[in-house]
């Protein structure tokens, strides 16, 4: 019986492998290109200190966390608004048998598992520099979490998008500021009173945070996972509202 109930689930992530083993250098390439632009020009370009450590290794768990938010998001946003704009593959799901949660879930976990790749690549491209900094199990869980929230987030915009300029758009104004702003290239806490609490609980700013932690062999803050879970839970139930509305128009 446990079977039919990820069938849907199976058959997303299964449709998210082919095209990723179809685009696979298109992908790697982009996933690599602005993370390494940023680590050689801020990183080594600009060579200063920060925090009593070099900036590099401040700047790499911040560029980490920055990659699987930007690889989950845009898998996802992408895809999903030219399938419902143009390819009315959408459609197809809502009269199919497949549960709607089960579409969705699977385009969370495809996501998450591209942000988790993008992050690993460049976690990969960075070991040459003998930077000293650690990344492990809860590393990899909190790049999963991150890129699960920003696919989810994906999800939401690509139902919401009326054309194609949309999702671009919500990219410039929410995404771009957060790569930016949320404690990747210098530290929340140089913010002004008031944008720096907003800033803060932003879920990038979270994962950053604890991925820096980690990356220095300290210990990290737990509540970190309940943020994200709760991002995580109200972009879903905003996701499946805005699906189960439109199936029912």
């Amino acid at each position: 019986a446990g079977m039919p109930v990820t069938m849907g689930i199976l058959t997303v992530l299964w449709e998210k492998w082919v095209e990723f083993r179809r685009d696979f250098y298109k992908i790697t390439l982009a996933a690599m290109i602005a993370p390494l632009l940023y680590i050689l020009v801020f990183g080594l370009g600009i060579q200063t200190m920060s925090h009593g450590q070099s900036y590099l290794n401040f700047l790499i768990p911040g560029v980490v966390a920055l990659t699987t938010m930007n690889g989950s998001f845009n898998a996802i946003a992408q895809t999903l608004n030219v399938q419902r704009l143009y390819e009315k593959a959408f459609d197809q799901v809502i009269i199919s048998p497949t549960p709607l949660w089960q579409f969705i879930a699977g385009q969370i976990i495809g996501g998450s598992l591209r942000g988790l790749y993008a992050g690993a690549v460049i976690i990969l491209l960075v070991l040459p520099i003998g930077t000293g900094l650690c990344f492990n199990g809860w590393s990899f869980l909190l790049m999963f979490l991150n890129g699960s929230v920003f696919s989810t987030i994906g999800v939401v915009v690509s139902f919401y998008a009326k054309n194609h300029a949309d999702v671009p758009r919500f990219s410039n104004y929410v995404i771009m500021p957060m790569a930016y702003l949320c404690n990747t290239f210098f530290s929340a806490q140089s913010m002004p009173d008031g944008l720096r609490q907003v800033i803060e609980y932003l879920p990038l700013s979270q994962t950053s945070a604890a991925l820096r932690s980690i990356a220095n062999h300290e210990a990290f803050s737990y509540t970190t996972i309940g943020i994200l879970l709760l991002y995580l839970a109200c972009f879903s139930v905003a996701a499946s509202w805005f699906l189960y509305k439109k199936k029912n128009l």
